[in-house]
Order: structure tokens, then sequence, then C-alpha cells
């Protein structure tokens, strides 16, 4: 769609005062990105859907986030807290994730630049249980808003620490994140309920259903409905589980019984630490931070076409965003907040990736939480619903992360890398028995199979560095071989240093291309040293021969000038010009040197 037929949501003023005038559209250097739309969004980042059409994008993502609501009600049942209790924590937690989301959008110190909603967090479950445990609600909270000050701080530094994020890294947290929701959505889906259960056909007929509506919107509509997939389908979800009985109007009614509107009541009692809870707090919000690493990276990669890498400024703000979230949530008496990785695969099924939707994600989302009732709806989802939901936006996840895990070549370090963790969190999904006798301290990492994978392949991928050298030396002869030799260098170090096929490729056709000249121009200059260095931000090499210089041709040869060396010589420099970012030769007496620079 061109930007001709948008609409604007919201008056451009308030996008610049709310977002700010650079948005996520900058560079670790500043500079501004050169981002490439890509062709099958409706929306990108920078542009903004009609206002029916960003309230009922709204809408969607807030169902997403809903499901975090859940964590907060195994807090308090782990706990013995009241039911009431249990309300106003979800309501308090609402408005932290509301002015959360809409921070997260902006670009700059505070935020992503990226629509990439927060809710409540799995990942603090653990050590929150064991804060009230230990010393109640003031604990709890004490707590949670160390670690939102913890993960503020860390922001701070997260742009530093790219060579911790290559591809293969983040890859894999995205993919996590998916198959994770594939864990809490295909029980749902089925409506399983433990040992012993019996599959019920019409809870599975309200699931399939649901999950056929929202793909038939992505997949064979391409009007407005194909922005609303999740609404057609729970629409679906709620009349046939309503029709079906597997949700009966019974339970519609009581779930639909809190008051109109009222203000939620803070279960506090003023704050407390213990250094004993620190260290598990700080795990989860180093887990935490690694999970929105990689969620914003794949909001990064679905808003360009030529996404290479990790844009660690726009992480290092959403890190803050979320750090300012927890914090809040703490301050006002909610729960731990972290992204949405279903909220961003939502936004790649159904193209609108619009960060000034979370203008009113945000406001809705605070909204709910003055107005019981209207939330009620969006909590009492049929569990088959929810779990088409779930793995809807599953499908998204995790074959985003798989395109950025194999954007880069691939070694024996890499494969074990990855590999290990994969296993070992899926191991949390298969055998939750294997990590009952965790000390306390450690339980965040293993809360999940992607909270384990995460951290794993972190410490991992880092690990297997030791040994890497960022320089190769090596020499070729030019000749009708040369071929085979050079791409047998490059294609093995490519492999150990992580770089991308195309940048390796290009390397491989100027480098061939230069041994054609010289062994053209100086046909006895004995074998050529070509030195090769790597940064993860570019591929310099170094061609050194004896001989003479050349020149590299600005214009490929004329129809009538082809036949001759000349024409072959100048060819071959034009291409050279054309795979290479920079280009310099450089002579002294008989020794000359070519020098290739290759943006990655």
């Amino acid at each position: 769609m061109s930007s001709e037929g948008i609409q604007t949501a919201v008056p451009d003023s308030l996008l610049h005062r709310l977002f700010g005038p650079g948005g996520p559209v900058q560079s670790t250097s500043g500079r501004p990105l050169k981002r490439k739309r890509p062709t099958n969004l409706l929306f990108d980042v920078d542009e903004s859907p009609s206002l029916l059409v960003g309230l009922g994008v709204a809408v969607q993502h807030i169902f997403l986030m809903s499901v975090g609501w859940l964590y907060v009600v195994l807090i308090m049942d782990a706990t013995g807290g009241t039911s009431a209790q249990t309300m106003n924590v979800i309501r308090m937690s609402m408005i932290a994730s509301g002015i959360a989301t809409i921070l997260q959008a902006r670009g700059g110190i505070v935020g992503s630049g990226y629509l990439s909603p927060l809710t409540t967090s799995l990942t603090f479950l653990p050590s929150s249980i064991l804060a009230i445990r230990l010393g109640g609600f003031p604990l709890l909270f004490g707590m949670i808003v160390t670690a939102g000050v913890s993960m503020c701080l860390l922001s701070r530094v997260t742009s530093r620490l790219r060579v911790l994020f290559p591809p293969e890294v983040t890859g894999l947290m995205v993919s996590m994140s998916g198959l994770q929701l594939i864990a809490l959505g295909c029980p749902r889906f089925v409506g399983y309920t433990g040992p012993g259960f019996v599959p019920d056909l019409r809870t599975v007929a309200v699931g399939a259903a649901t999950l056929l509506g929202m793909i038939g919107a992505t997949v064979w509509n391409r009007g407005k409905l194909h922005a609303l997939p999740i609404l057609l389908g729970l629409a679906i979800g709620y009349a046939l589980a309503i029709a079906l009985n597997v949700m009966p109007l019974g339970q519609l009614t009581h779930d639909l019984s809190a008051p109109w509107a009222n203000l939620p009541q803070p279960v506090h009692g003023g704050f407390a630490f213990r250094w004993v809870l620190f260290a598990p707090f700080l795990i989860a919000c180093l887990t935490a931070s690694l999970k929105s690493v990689g969620d914003i990276t794949l909001c990064q990669k679905i808003n360009d076409a030529n996404w290479k890498r990790t844009d660690m400024k726009s992480v290092a703000g959403g890190i803050f965003a979320n750090g300012v979230g927890v914090t809040v949530a703490g301050l006002i008496g909610g729960t731990a907040q972290n992204t949405v990785s279903s909220s961003v695969g939502l936004s790649s099924a159904s193209g609108i990736t619009s960060r000034s939707v979370a203008v009113p994600v945000g406001l809705g989302v605070i909204t709910l939480a003055f107005f019981p009732k209207i939330a009620a709806l969006f909590a009492a989802m049929p569990t088959p619903a929810m779990g088409a939901m779930l793995i809807y936006s599953a499908c998204f996840i995790v074959l985003g992360g798989f395109q950025l895990l194999t954007s880069r070549l691939l070694d024996s370090r890499r494969i074990f890398a990855v590999g290990i963790a994969l296993i070992f969190g899926l191991s949390v999904e298969i055998s939750p028995d294997l990590y009952r006798f965790v000390p306390a301290v450690l339980q965040p990492i293993f809360s999940s199979s992607a909270s384990l994978a995460t951290v794993l392949v972190t410490v991992l991928s880092l690990l297997f560095r030791i040994g890497i050298g960022k320089r190769k030396a090596f020499q070729l002869s030019p000749g009708e071989s040369s071929m085979d030799a050079l791409r047998g260098n490059l294609e093995e170090q490519g492999a150990a240093w992580g770089m991308r096929p195309e940048v390796v490729t290009r390397a491989e056709h100027a480098i061939y291309e230069t041994t054609t000249i010289v062994a053209l121009r100086s046909p006895h200059s004995g074998p050529m040293d070509i030195t090769m260095e790597f940064d993860e931000l570019s591929l310099d090499v170094e061609i050194e021969y004896e001989g003479s210089p050349f020149e590299l041709a600005t214009r490929p040869p004329a129809i009538d000038e082809i036949g001759s060396e000349e024409s072959v010589i100048a060819m071959a420099g034009y291409l050279i010009r054309q795979y290479a970012d920079r280009v310099r030769v450089k002579s002294s007496q008989n020794l000359c040197r070519v020098l290739l620079h290759f943006e990655h």
C-alpha cells in the first residue's frame, strides 16, 4: 500500500510529542538508518492506519495482553491471595502495562520506537511467589521496584553489548518465545485439564473454528479483515463456545458481574527489601531484558526489508521503557512487566506495525482498569479460543526467529550453542520435573523454556567465541582453479565468523575479479597474499601482489569493445566496484595492494 492512501489516526503534532522526532529510525551512531519498507506491510512503523482500523488492531493486542493476567492469578493462588486482592493487582498491573506500552513506542532514550506492548511476565513468577511468602505484598512490591530500577540501569550499557546478540542468538530467543506460546496454547486449544484427560469434541471444534477464522482472514482476505484476524476468530470462538455450551451463558454472566466502573484499590502496606531476594529478581530482570532483545529485534526485521543486524540503541531504549513499566507496577501495586511476543507475531500477521497504535492500546488497557465489567469480557475468553489465538501468533514468532537464526552462516560452534540451548530449553516443557530442585535464586531462569534457552544460548555463544580470530591470512595463485580455493577459504571463515551469506558471496566475486586483472596485467607476479579482517560491522580484505597497479573502470565496456583483453580488465574492474562498498588501489615501487571494504 502506498503512503498516499494512508489516513492518520493521531495528529502528527501529537505523534511528534508522544514519540519524538526520530522514532526508531536511528542507528547506533545516531545517523538515520537506511530502512526499506517491506512490501507485505499494510502500515509500517512510521505510518498510521485510519481511526477505525487502528482501534480494531488495538483491541486485538489487548486480547493478547490479557493472557498475562493469568500469571497474576497463579501468583495469588500460590500465596493464598483473595479474589479481591487478585483483581486489584491485575488492575494495577494493567495501568503499568498501558504506560509502558506507550513509552515503548517512543524512540530515543526511553522506548524502542516500535509497537511492542507489555504485560505481566512469566519470568518474574517464581521470584514474585517467593517474595510474598517471605514478606507479603510490601516485600513483593519493593523487590519489583528494585528490579525495575535495575533494568533501567542495565539499559544504559546494553548498546555496548551487541557482540552478545548475533542473529543466531536473537533468532533462538525469538523462536523459543514462539515455542513457549505453543506450550501455553496447545493444552488450552483442546481443553486439557491434566492426567486422565479425555478430549471433548465441542472444545476442539471451538478451538479449530477460531483458528480457521484467523487464518482465513489472513490468507484469503486482503481488505480490512486482513488487519483484524484475531477479532474475527474470537467472534467466531465466543459465539460457538456459547452455542455448544463450552462456555455456558451462566458462566459468562458470572464473569461479567463486576460493576461497570470503580477505582482500583492498591493492595499495599508499604515497601520492603531483602538482600536474599536481590539475586532472584536480578536474574529475572536479566532474563526479561534478553527476551526484550529478541522481541525488539524481530520488530526491527519486520519493518526493514534490508535488515542486517540488531540496532542496539533501539533495544536499549526498549529495555529502559520496560524498566520504567516494572518500576511503575511496583510503586502502584502491580506485578512486573515484559514485552508480549505474541503481539509482535500479530503485527507480522496483520501487516500493521504502526507505533501510533500503541496509544489506543496503552490508553485502552489503562481505561479497562477502571471499568471492570468490560475488562472481564477480555478475561472471560473461552479457553480453546485463547489456545487458538496463541497458536496463531506462535506461527509468525517461531518462523520469524528461524529466519533471523539462519540469516548468517553457521559453523559447528554456533550449531552447538544453538542446539544445546534449544534442547535444554525444550526440556523445561517436556520434563519440568527435571528442574524441581533448582535453587530458588536460579528459578527465574528455569521458569520457562524461553528463559532457559535464552540464557544458555547467550552464555554458550560467548564461550564458543574463544579461539576465533578476527583476522585470516592466506595465499591465492591466479588461475582457473583460484575460485574453488577462494570459495573454500571464505565459506569456512565466513561460517566461523557468522557472516551473512550475501557478504561472503560478494567478497568471493570481488576477490576473484581482482585475481583476473592481476593474471592479465601481471602474469608473473606469483601468489597473492590475502588478509581478511572482520568486526561484525564490516569485512575488510587486503590483496597484496607484485606487479603494476590498475585502475577500476567506472562503466562496463561497450559492445564493440568486447573481446579484447582490455575489455575483460575493464569489466572485471567495473564488477569489483559493484561488489565492494569501497575499494582502493595503492602501490609502492613494485608492490601493489587492493583494499576492499564490505559493510556487514
